[in-house]
């Protein structure tokens, strides 16, 4: 069992930078593909960024590529989530996941794992 916490989120005005956080609680991330998803209001969970495990590459949606960069670190099983030239439109609760699988899915389906969300608000 693996548990996702979340940390990072918080208020921010549009241009500016947050980072997230997604700690293994318990458990190891060794062999699982980790990665971010966010809720907006009204809307469905949507892929935002996945990073493989061993090589670790790296994979974003469309409206986050440039803006935003994923990076893990093994040994402290954590992955992060670097925001920058934020926009109110991406104002949403952020959730961690992992698979175990060389890649994450773009979808939500086949995720084994979720953290519990952190909320990003970013004001205009």
């Amino acid at each position: 069992q693996v548990q996702l916490v979340e940390s990072g989120g918080g208020w921010v005005q549009a241009g500016g930078s947050l980072k997230l956080s997604c700690a293994a609680s318990a458990g190891t991330v060794r062999g699982y593909a980790m990665g971010w998803f966010r809720q907006r209001p009204g809307a469905e969970r949507e892929f935002v960024a996945a990073i493989s495990w061993g090589a670790g590459r790296t994979f974003y949606g469309d409206s986050v590529e440039g803006r935003f960069t994923i990076f893990r670190d093994n040994a402290k099983s954590t992955v992060y989530l670097h925001m920058n030239s934020l926009e109110p439109e991406d104002t949403a609760v952020y959730y961690c996941a992992a698979t175990y699988a060389s890649t994450l899915p773009r979808g939500t389906a086949g995720i084994d794992y979720w953290g519990k969300g952190t909320p990003v608000t970013v004001s205009s």
